[in-house]
């Protein structure tokens, strides 16, 4: 009960046999390919993805993944979702207390700060001090970008650290979620794989995912790369930067117990959503 509470689990109402946690962030990809990717990706994804978990004293809030994009003899920025960081109950805020705890390539864990963030396109970069990362994100041209092109999306567990790759194609097709930037792939992430990154078979980057149930939205490349240049020239960005555009929902599912002698299979569950 004790590691339920401290992962910001519920508990459950009833005993129930099988009873299992839902949509929990040590949730791996249902179709886990990462055995199989070429020794060059696994290689290049190795280094530089990591998983991120944000903590409101001893209670874990949120977990993810980043990407390591840039660093220099004392410090390392990491690309992420800015979920990791919302007011659970106010999707139009960031909460200043959260610790931030970074699960790095080689098994330890390190203390991250928040450095800049937009709420509109839910991107959020972390910096990590005294800790000098191996291999960066270059963003390199993917070339073209089209419908039907094959692509992995790649995620860390926090608590293990294990890596996971899942396979997909991208389509023509917009996402549901309300910022219109957001592209879509066939690729089926889990929770875990928030804030990772969408590539190519050959390691390019394509866009960082966000999370859907049957598709995954991904935010593309170029618009990454826009936030970035506008990050690094104008400093911090606060919540009401990028020319006061309405922040967009970025809701994910629900932490919830599963109760085998109260299910209804012919029931479809519609999801229920957290806002963060």
């Amino acid at each position: 009960m004790r590691d339920l509470i401290a992962q910001s689990y519920p508990l459950p109402d009833v005993l129930d046999g099988g009873m299992h946690l839902v949509n929990t962030f040590e949730h791996e990809f249902a179709n886990d390919i990462w055995s199989k990717l070429t020794k060059k990706v696994a290689s290049s994804m190795s280094r530089i993805v990591v998983s991120l978990a944000s903590f409101n004293g001893e209670e874990r809030i949120f977990a993810c993944t980043g990407i390591f994009i840039g660093c220099n003899e004392s410090n390392t920025r990491i690309l992420t979702s800015a979920s990791l960081v919302r007011v659970s109950d106010d999707e139009n805020k960031v909460d200043d207390n959260l610790k931030i705890v970074v699960h790095l390539p080689n098994k330890q864990q390190t203390i991250g700060t928040l450095q800049h963030y937009n709420l509109h396109y839910n991107v959020a970069i972390v910096n990590i001090r005294g800790y000098r990362c191996l291999r960066t994100e270059e963003f390199h041209d993917p070339g073209k970008i089209e419908p039907g092109k094959e692509v992995l999306s790649i995620g860390r567990i926090f608590n293990s650290g294990k890596l996971m790759a899942t396979a997909g194609v991208l389509t023509d097709k917009q996402s549901k979620l309300d910022c219109k930037k957001l592209m879509v792939s066939t690729c089926k992430i889990s929770k875990a794989g928030i804030g990772g990154p969408l590539i190519d078979f050959h390691g390019t980057f394509i866009g960082m995912n966000f999370y859907r149930r049957k598709r995954t939205p991904y935010l593309p490349r170029d618009t990454i790369m826009e936030l970035l240049s506008y990050f690094d020239g104008k400093g911090d960005v606060s919540a009401e930067a990028m020319d006061n555009q309405n922040r967009n929902r970025w809701p994910v599912p629900e932490i919830r117990w599963h109760y085998p002698s109260f299910s209804e299979p012919e029931k479809i569950e519609i999801p229920r959503y957290e806002k963060y």
